[in-house]
């Protein structure tokens, strides 16, 4: 076993949080709680936002603190003995490429990771002229790398379907399936499927609940809860037949918004169990604790060279705000994985924010090619799934003023021609045209290249010198740096757009059952109102009446999330319902007397003497609302 021991850091870590101790937010799972450092962020200013998720992020590091509730921790003994376990697991499978395989499998953003952590390794794979040995699975298909598809997680036939066909013929599988709330049906039905087909598989949950705070309701349609098959997973790990990574990272900065730091951590956290077993399998280097510890020291380094930008930062967030609320644009322009990281990021902002799907996008060079995905070029699905730099310029490039940003994501190893090229095209549309430039020591962004943009982020990383690992690794990191700059400006600017309410996402899209429970509770902790009257408000916002039907009320979770999905506004409608006792034509005709959604609601709350204060909020809802 590991040894007891504090650890040294490259940041400042938090103090232990309201979060960690006993009652807070007690009805809620850690995924779900509001995270006390930002629980007034829609008032901070831009360099403010920066540095509350500044905070946020360095949670991610956090050490098990002296608590009531001692949640584990990345850091934790048990989290470093689990990712060493599953590491010798993974180096066998890559020992024995013909028979065996490594499944990754997600919803949402944890899909995407899946894929982008696949394809990269795969990459790497290639590299040392070894076969391919990794596989991914997203809820949705590959379009759900590019757009929302809520829908799918909610099945866990369609899940167990989907993984027994990638895996047909193999003999050992390791699968991953990555859950951050310990919820989504489609991943349970997954693990469910291993568990009863032990011989082959090797089931791994990824996740940043307690086990005992994973989703206890039956699925519907289903047999189990996740909370049971989570429990049965515990069992199985006694004898090393399945694991489960569930280190606490702490509450989001936007409340629920699992895109940040648990996607940030699910990329640190398979990254290095990835490393580990890769190192082993091919350079007989050992897993072992002090290896882990080194690779978790370098992603903390990481967040310190990403915040060290933050003023520079917090400038991209002023005008991304400015180009949203003049109902411009944000485009992401990038190239090979940085291009990925882009598309992520755009792909996220409808769901969390009600953002139209062009309000923010993503472009990679050479498209498809370059995404590598196991569909192809897609985009005959639609204008949307057009990503190619090529696409960008032929349909986008004719409509772009100066109340759109554009942002360049490069490093000095790609082709600084065509940057240069496609800067200059740009600039004659827009003068808001920035860049994200990743250089090694010693090297600049050529003065022809700066000439362009109106101002560069220039990340400087440690020269390499294990030439074709070293080389792989620094990418990894910075495809993190990116991520953070990037959350960082989309979610900055929907607050600067009124998007945001205290660190609620109010205008989060209702297209799943995850989504809809989430609802609900920001409806019971804005407003104070008992969960069923909640409920009420909510469809009469989904089904657009003020009468609700027995039918409506009885319908099962999915049919409401099938009509909301294609609505907006539907929680800001429900909570003006709420404060002012009103009917849905009222309720919509308040929403548009404002500016911003956020003043808003604000404004119908202060109207009625209910307006809460952060510390209210926070402390939850207790007695019949719970």
């Amino acid at each position: 076993m590991l040894g007891s021991r504090k650890h040294n850091h490259i940041i400042e870590t938090p103090d232990t949080g309201k979060w960690q101790l006993a009652g807070y937010e007690a009805s809620l799972p850690l995924t779900e709680k509001s995270n006390p450092i930002t629980k007034e962020i829609d008032k901070a200013d831009p360099l403010q936002i920066v540095h509350l998720l500044k905070l946020c992020d360095a949670e991610i590091f956090q050490e098990e603190g002296e608590t009531v509730i001692n949640y584990q921790r990345l850091y934790s003994e048990s989290v470093l003995q689990t990712l060493i376990d599953v590491a010798k697991k993974m180096e066998d499978i890559l020992k024995d490429p013909e028979h065996s395989l490594v499944v990754l499998s997600g919803c949402g953003t944890s899909g995407r990771l899946a894929y982008l952590l696949v394809t990269s390794f795969n990459r790497l794979l290639k590299g040392l002229q070894k076969k391919h040995n990794y596989d991914y699975i997203i809820a949705g298909g590959d379009k759900a790398l590019l757009t929302s598809q809520e829908a799918p997680e909610d099945n866990p036939y369609l899940g167990a379907e989907e993984l027994e066909k990638v895996c047909a013929g193999k003999k050992q599988v390791l699968f991953i399936g990555i859950s951050c709330g310990l919820s989504a049906p489609f991943i349970a039905g997954q693990l469910d499927f291993c568990m009863n087909n032990l011989n082959v598989f090797t089931p791994v949950l990824v996740g940043f609940n307690p086990t005992n705070m994973a989703r206890n309701e039956i699925i519907e349609g289903w047999h189990l809860t996740f909370y049971q098959v989570a429990e049965r997973m515990q069992e199985l790990q006694k004898n090393y037949r399945a694991f489960i990574l569930n280190p606490a990272v702490g509450p989001e900065a936007i409340t629920g918004s699992s895109r940040m730091k648990a996607g940030s951590a699910t990329k640190i956290m398979l990254e290095i169990l990835f490393l580990a077993a890769h190192r082993a399998a091919f350079s007989n280097k050992e897993i072992t604790a002090n290896g882990i510890l080194d690779c978790l020291q370098a992603y903390e380094r990481v967040h310190k060279v990403t915040y060290s930008q933050s003023k520079k930062i917090s400038v991209l967030v002023n005008q991304v705000g400015e180009s949203l609320q003049k109902g411009g644009h944000v485009y992401y322009i990038g190239w090979q994985t940085l291009g990925v990281m882009g598309i992520i990021d755009a792909s996220e902002c409808p769901p969390t924010f009600g953002a139209d799907v062009g309000d923010v996008r993503g472009f990679i060079n050479n498209g498809y090619k370059e995404m590598d995905n196991k569909e192809g070029n897609i985009a005959s699905l639609g204008p949307e799934f057009c990503i190619a730099h090529d696409d960008f310029v032929r349909n986008i490039l004719p409509h772009v003023n100066d109340n759109d940003t554009v942002l360049f994501l490069f490093t000095l190893d790609d082709d600084l021609s065509e940057i240069d090229k496609l800067a200059t095209q740009i600039s004659a549309n827009t003068s808001n045209l920035h860049a994200v430039a990743h250089s090694t020591a010693g090297h600049y962004v050529p003065e022809n290249v700066k000439k362009s943009f109106a101002s560069i982020i220039s990340i400087t990383w440690p020269i390499v010198f294990s030439e074709y690992e070293g080389c792989f690794v620094q990418k990894l990191q910075r495809e993190l740096c990116t991520k953070w700059i990037l959350n960082i400006i989309s979610t900055g600017g929907h607050i600067l757009k009124g998007k945001i309410y205290y660190n609620y996402m109010m205008d989060l899209k209702v297209s799943n059952t995850k989504l809809f429970r989430r609802a609900l509770a920001i409806l019971q902790r804005v407003t104070g109102q008992s969960r069923l009257r909640c409920q009420e408000a909510l469809l009469q916002a989904i089904y657009d009446t003020d009468e609700l039907t027995d039918p409506i009320r009885t319908s099962e979770v999915t049919k409401h999330t099938q009509m909301a999905s294609t609505k907006n506004q539907v929680v800001p409608t429900a909570v003006v319902i709420l404060a002012r006792n009103c009917s849905l034509t009222e309720a919509r005709s308040r929403l548009d007397a404002h500016p911003t959604m956020r003043e808003a609601i604000e404004a119908c709350l202060r109207a009625t003497g209910r307006k809460r204060t952060a510390d209210q909020i926070a402390a939850g809802i207790h007695g019949e609302n719970d």
